[in-house]
Order: C-alpha cells, then structure tokens, then sequence
C-alpha cells in the first residue's frame, strides 16, 4: 500500500484512517455527525484493505451501509411518517383514534377538537419515545465502531509494510485482543484478522475468496453479539403512557390554559377517576405502542444499498452466490457456517422474523455477506465530496444522507 499524506479515496490508495483518527471520530458528542463520521471512516478502511485483497468486500464494506442505514434511526428519519402512516392504516388504531377522539369532544369546547383526529395521532407519536430508539442506535454504531473500526486500523498500520504472510507477527497483532467468548471476549475477532492476513497474500483466487467470508462472518458474529443489549433496548424503546397522551393532548387542544389543564388533571388524580379520555387513551396506548415498534423494527430491519436498492431483512434474499462462493471446501468456514446457518447452500428462510433474535439475524448477515461479497459497487463512497467536506470541517453536510 503506497503511502502519501491525506486521505485519498482511490481503491488501495492512500493512508487509511490510524487508530487516533478514529478515537476522535468517537469522541465526538454529537450523535449525528458522529455517525455520519463513522460511516466515511468505515468506507475509507474498506477501501484501504479492499486494495490488498482484490477488490473483495470486507466487514467493513457492509459496515458503510448499515451504518449509514442506522443514521437514518438516530435521526428518527421517516420514523414520525412510518409511525403516522401505521395508525391510519391499522383498523384497530384507527378505531381507538376515533375513540379518544369523541371523548375529547366532551370533554373540551367545540372550537378547540377541529381536525381532532390528526391531533390525536400527533400526540401518539410524539409521545411514542422514538428518540429513545435512536439513543439506542446510537449507543450501538458507537460501541460497534470504538471497538472493531480501531482494530481495522490498527491492523492497516501494523501490515501496511508487510511483503508476504508473517504467522510471528500475526500472532503478535491478535495477542492483543482479549481471548475467550463474546460479548467481552474478541476471540472470533482473533481469528478473523488472521484470516484477513492470510487472505491478502494467498495466490488461489477461491481459496482468498472463502478467508474473506470466514473473516466477515467472524467478525459479523461478534459485532452481533455485542450489540445484542442496544438491539433490543431500539426495539422495546416505543412506551406510551396513557397518562402523558391524555396530558398531551390536552396540552394541544387547550394551548395557552395551563392553569385549567393542571386543575383538571390535578382533580381527575385527586378523585382517582378514569374519564372516558384516559379510558380510550389506554385503549390507544397499547396499539399505538405495538405500531411504534414496528416502524423502529422496519427501520433496523431495511438496509439501503448503492444504486437505490433496498434489502429488505425480513424476506428472504434474492440474489445468488458468486462462482467462487457457490460450493465452499475451508472446513474453518464450513464449521463456522454450521453454527450460523440452518440452510446450508441455500437462501430458503434467510428471511430475519425477529431482529432481537441473535440466530436469526445471523441467518440472514451471514448469507448476504457470501452473496454481495464480490459486488464492486458496495465500495462506492456514501457521500459526495462535498458532503465529505462539511463533516471534515466538523459541520452537518446538506443534501440527502
């Protein structure tokens, strides 16, 4: 790899990001920016050891789109529109919409329940808690990427130099991973760096082919396992409180008349009464929260890929192996693939039915990575330059991210 100063964005070309490029992407206090951080960095290391391996995809070639996926979560993009489009398309939501709403047009004067219904449903999701599902995600693209991105950087300036395969020094590097299981052990990250290693230097084009997957699938199989907390925390996020609907609601059908909302609301608490707004708000809590849910399931479970397409996690995959990858001999990679996937050799029932579900969502990961493996435009910046250009200069880019 030819060393220059900056960061260049050529395949193979330039120096990577070091591992103090990324301890200050990480410290970075903005959640946002410092996820639309994390995504750039991801694509230069990709393309960095994508230039040693033959232009094959790595773990952190899917890193960049699923981080960039994520950003989408932390930024509760689409969330609110999802969430609204659920509550009026769902019959039962629907129908406890309409619920609360005759109840409010008791309860408050005529002139303040025009357009009622859309206020009901604007108080549901902006009570839903969906910033507690992008704190969530944000948690998670942090922890993923303080921990394995500083590896990849490491592991570029440690072999940046190297002439062919060296086992002292490789083991010398993995020495200083922690051994053992995930989530606190990096064992599976031990062995995928080795692989890495290994692959970069082998002249057998099928044999370098199935290193890069055993080392992606390892790696995908510890990065998994430690998100699994933040994972299911985005998930379980959506809880609405009946009692801060109602207080909402009120707060939009009554702006300006804090002392007679607090005097109601302090009088419905003193006498312990259910009025027929709190009783169909309950009612409208507890759909609204399973919607809630699955807009934030929707979210994690849609991965956007150059080009416009979108994957969708929750049907099977539809694309097909590449001829190197379409019958496997490393019997490291065999193993591992008995442990991650139920359907050898086959993309039957990849489809993910519960993200929180760690087997599943190795189903689907592992067999996406073998089939997009060799896919050149996965290695294609996320940003434009002038997008590249704000977030070097610390600023939100404009444009659509």
């Amino acid at each position: 790899m030819t060393q220059t100063s900056g960061h260049l964005h050529g395949l193979g070309g330039g120096v990577p990001p070091t591992v103090a490029d990324v301890d200050r992407i990480a410290a970075d206090g903005d959640p946002v920016v410092r996820n639309l951080r994390i995504t750039h960095c991801y694509h230069e290391l990709s393309r960095a050891l994508a230039g040693t391996t033959g232009g094959w995809a790595n773990w952190c070639t899917f890193a960049v789109w699923a981080s960039k996926q994520v950003g989408q979560t932390i930024r509760q993009e689409d969330l609110v529109r999802v969430l609204d489009r659920l509550l009026r398309s769902s019959p039962e939501a629907a129908a406890a919409v309409d619920l609360v709403a005759g109840g409010l047009r008791r309860a408050v004067p005529k002139h303040a329940v025009e357009g009622v219904e859309r206020l009901v449903r604007q108080a549901v999701v902006t009570t839903a808690r969906l910033d507690a599902a992008g704190a969530a995600a944000a948690r998670g693209n942090l922890k993923v990427f303080e921990e394995i991105a500083r590896e990849f950087a490491r592991f570029l300036a440690e072999f940046a130099d190297a002439p062919a395969y060296d086992e002292e020094r490789i083991t010398r590097f993995v020495d200083g991973l922690r051994p053992g299981e995930p989530p606190e052990g990096q064992r599976y990250l031990r062995q995928a760096f080795t692989h890495y290693h290994r692959a970069r230097f082998t002249a057998d084009a099928k044999e370098r082919a199935e290193l890069l997957l055993l080392a992606n699938v390892e790696v995908g199989l510890h990065e998994q396992t430690r998100l699994q907390p933040e994972i299911a925390a985005a998930l379980e996020a959506p809880v609405i409180d009946p009692r801060d609907l109602e207080r909402r609601l009120f707060d939009l059908l009554l702006p300006g008349n804090r002392v007679v909302k607090w005097l109601r609301l302090a009088l419905l608490t003193v006498l312990g009464r259910r009025t027929p707004v709190r009783v169909a708000a309950e009612r409208l809590a507890d759909h609204a929260r399973a919607l809630a849910r699955r807009a934030v399931t929707r979210h994690l479970m849609t991965l956007a890929l150059p080009g416009g397409e979108l994957l969708d996690l929750a049907e099977d995959l539809r694309a097909t192996f590449p001829p190197l990858l379409a019958e496997l001999v490393d019997p490291d990679l065999l193993a591992l693939l008995r442990t991650v996937d139920p359907t050898p050799d086959s993309l039957l029932d990849t489809a993910a039915r519960d993200w929180a579900d760690l087997p599943d969502r190795m189903h689907y990961i592992a067999d996406m990575f073998r089939c997009h493996a060799q896919r050149a435009d996965l290695l294609d910046p996320p940003f434009t330059p002038e997008q590249v250009a704000a977030l070097t200069a610390g600023r939100l880019p404009t444009g659509q991210l």
